[in-house]
């Protein structure tokens, strides 16, 4: 349930931002002891959280660096654990499946770039399947019979990602961690290198409330660079703008099926959704008709079954992006101010490890990660 104000004007921690990652980082702080609140200005999941597709595939590309690739799969590995965690303490069910992505490829482009995703994954050590267009539609039916060449990642996962962040903050809530939905976070008053409170305008307030606390932790996605701004931090974060659509299917799809950008991923019963698009600079979140042609084009050209599934619904999200394309994570300027954010288009991947990380950050001063690569102070150098 949502808290007034009144009953938190003091917390150890304030976490700014209650998507997946801030409600994954207050659950684990909570377990740990710490009294919590998240504040967040809008409703629960109705940012990027809940507008992503759910996959938990980090095989399905070659990310760059390394040290960013073992983060995404550490945190994959993570992910029974966590959804169990979550399960127990919320008792609901977030939908997740550990079925696997399959990644095709038609044109030679295509081609060319899974042949990349191979050698490195396998230089990496992580298992994968290499198939032929003959055994691909052995194996899996409904496919195009143009696709040249594919790779099956058993290891990689999905999940509901909506079911996820609602059973987040149920569990949060059964753990003693309080959220105030609908207040805007308006900035920070703060004494040389602290911050001392939090100032916050609940929704159709005329007076701003303040929380006193002794740690800030900033995930509120697009927007933490705006709140850095008023502590004098330079954050450039950018909104990067992303269109999905869900359909009704005449049966389960078993898998992840993944051209590209163009990917088609399990809702069931019986739906899937498909995505996507990127386009940047704009906090718009409008759902455009060259943005479903461009999905439903894409989607077809792997999956011709998909010309016979029924619409559903169309949304559009979107993404907190760095210059860089990695989150910032960590310490900055502020000795108490800890930054989780920019996770762009892995913050469903990156919810477990990114609360591990932090919450040692916050409890003990030190993660077992190093977040050198994430430090919100690198930007200086990318001008």
């Amino acid at each position: 349930m949502a808290h007034t104000l009144d009953s938190t004007k003091r917390a150890d921690i304030v976490i700014v931002g209650g998507g997946i990652i801030g409600s994954a980082i207050a659950l684990r702080l909570a377990r740990s002891g710490a009294s919590v609140a998240v504040i967040d200005r809008g409703q629960p999941c109705s940012e990027a959280s809940g507008a992503a597709a759910g996959m938990i595939a980090p095989q399905g590309e070659v990310i760059e660096p390394e040290p960013f690739s073992k983060l995404c799969t550490d945190s994959r590995d993570l992910y029974p654990e966590f959804v169990a965690e979550v399960e127990e303490l919320s008792q609901e069910h977030v939908g997740y499946r550990r079925d696997g992505t399959l990644l095709v490829a038609i044109e030679e482009n295509e081609c060319e770039e899974l042949e990349h995703v191979y050698r490195k994954q396998i230089a990496l050590g992580l298992p994968l399947e290499r198939l032929s267009n003959d055994h691909v539609l052995e194996r899996f039916s409904g496919l195009s019979s143009q696709i040249e060449l594919a790779l099956f990642v058993k290891g990689d996962h999905w999940v509901n990602n909506e079911r996820l962040t609602h059973a987040l903050i149920r569990a949060g809530e059964n753990s003693g961690v309080t959220f105030h939905w609908n207040c805007t976070v308006t900035g920070f008053k703060a004494q040389g290198d602290q911050v001392e409170s939090v100032r916050v305008l609940p929704q159709g307030s005329a007076a701003e409330d303040i929380v006193s606390t002794g740690r800030v932790v900033l995930s509120a996605g697009c927007w933490s660079g705006q709140l850095a701004e008023t502590l004098g931090v330079s954050l450039p974060i950018a909104p990067c703008h992303g269109e999905m659509i869900e359909f009704e299917t005449p049966s389960d799809i078993p898998y992840v099926v993944r051209a590209g950008i163009n990917y088609v991923v399990p809702r069931g019963p019986q739906g899937a959704v498909a995505g996507t698009t990127a386009r940047w600079g704009s906090f718009e979140k409008a759902v455009t008709a060259n943005g479903l042609h461009s999905i439903i084009q894409g989607l077809t050209r792997i999956l011709p079954i998909a010309k016979d599934f029924k619409f559903r619904r169309a949304w559009a999200g979107l993404r907190p992006d760095t210059k860089d394309h990695l989150p910032v994570l960590g310490l900055g300027l502020m000795r108490n101010l800890i930054f989780a954010t920019g996770h762009f288009r892995n913050g469903i991947l990156l919810a477990p490890i990114t609360a591990k990380l932090i919450a040692e950050l916050v409890l003990t001063g030190a993660s077992s990660h190093s977040l050198d690569l994430y430090s919100p102070s690198r930007f200086a150098t990318l001008d």
